[in-house]
């Protein structure tokens, strides 16, 4: 793992959901960024070819589950966007430079005659604009701008028929102005719902036996004679180890009717994931969250090169989706004082790996660039951790 800065002639790829106002997931966007050397973004139209050379590295398909897919389009992706074959669908997002550009509306046209949905990128109401309108499916607009201008060019989008997304829905204030105003999706980190931790919650038993396989688990030994017997010592996690043990995609030969042995078979690490999804629960929702949590565990473990890193991002995330304060789950874990350190505090060689990961996940390149880390390789780990955790929590949702 790196401990110094890098900077490389290359394009980091962010995610962000586009959801519901229910938070269920309508796709996925990703965009090339290039951070300078103090991890601010230079202007993307000056570096399409860096973010063109790494789009043809990365299997899009892999990071959008079974969600379409919106891509931030280059001038290589407006001139040939059937390179991206995506099997559940792709939206083109064309950036206002392009917008602006010669010849714009024929280009958007003939993308429309090809049967590509096109979405209009940061939407301003600008003339040149809404000569594009009819060719959009979608049009964002920022979420962040005064409510009656807000209001305004979303009434306008909608009235041309394009579906309005509220983007940089990043705070709750902007989520309620965006709903007002009229947009129907929602763009920003918002798969795990940043509400304020609750000062007091009280734990039902089925949470508290969670919570005490996760302490088990996160020990420097785990002792499998005790993590076997609380998992038997609850109807739904026997269920859930019995069921995930006996699925087609384990392979087992035979059915294991021990819940013991079934324990033994499933290892510690997925036993802390099943844990979280019992935690997370089995609503249609749940699965993108599940996803998202295995992601941030996934990715800090691989950063940080062991199982204890891993631990960090799964109790991060357990934390911030539960509304738990981090000292309460801390407490209730019994975890080591690294652990308890990186998670409260982000100190020591894991908090660098969860403060990293938290700000790939916020898509902000100047957090990432002060963690020291290298950004692009943290980037390339968080995006390769997603098709395992995809894997993971769709084995774990089908056990429940």
């Amino acid at each position: 793992m790196s401990s110094a800065p890098v900077t490389r002639a290359g394009a980091m790829i962010q995610r962000q959901a586009v959801v519901h106002p229910d938070r269920s997931v309508f796709a996925y966007a990703v965009r090339g960024v290039v951070a300078g050397p103090d991890g601010q973004e230079v202007a993307e139209e000056s570096v399409e070819h860096l973010v063109d050379a790494v789009l043809r590295t990365v299997d899009l398909a892999r990071i959008a589950g079974t969600r379409p897919l919106v891509v931030r389009a280059t001038h290589e992706l407006l001139a040939a966007p059937g390179v991206l074959d995506l099997p559940h669908g792709m939206i083109l997002e064309v950036p206002a430079h392009h917008q602006l550009a010669s010849g714009a509306a024929g280009r958007l046209a003939a993308l429309t005659d090809a049967a590509v949905r096109v979405s209009l990128a940061d939407y301003a109401g600008d003339p040149v604009q809404d000569a594009l309108l009819p060719y959009a499916h979608l049009v964002k607009v920022d979420s962040s701008l005064p409510p009656h201008l807000l209001t305004e060019l979303v009434q306008r989008a909608s009235a041309a028929g394009a579906v309005v997304v509220a983007d940089k829905a990043t705070t709750r204030p902007r989520v309620t102005a965006a709903l007002e105003a009229g947009a129907e999706l929602l763009q920003g980190p918002l798969v795990l719902q940043r509400q304020p931790p609750e000062e007091r919650r009280t734990f039902g038993a089925g949470e508290i036996q969670c919570f005490e396989l996760l302490r088990q688990l996160s020990e420097p030994q785990p002792d499998p004679v005790a993590y076997s017997r609380t998992v038997e010592s609850d109807p739904e996690l026997s269920i859930r180890v019995l069921h995930l043990v006996n699925s087609s995609a384990s392979g087992v030969r035979h059915k294991v009717d021990s819940v013991q042995l079934a324990v033994m078979m499933v290892g510690p690490r997925r036993l802390t994931a099943l844990a979280t999804a019992a935690l997370v629960g089995t609503t249609p929702t749940s699965m993108e969250t599940l996803w998202f949590l295995l992601t941030r565990a996934h990715a800090c473990g691989a950063l940080g090169g062991d199982d204890t890193a891993y631990t960090v991002g799964l109790l991060s995330a357990v934390a911030a989706h539960l509304r738990l304060p981090v000292g309460q789950v801390v407490a209730r874990t019994g975890v080591s004082a690294a652990v308890a350190d990186a998670l409260e505090n982000h100190g020591g060689r894991y908090g660098q790996v969860l403060a990293a990961v938290l700000a790939q996940e916020e898509n902000d390149t100047e957090s990432l660039a002060a963690t020291g880390l290298d950004a692009y390789e943290v980037g390339r780990t968080y995006l390769e951790a997603l098709p395992q955790a995809l894997s993971l929590a769709t084995r774990l949702a089908q056990a429940a």
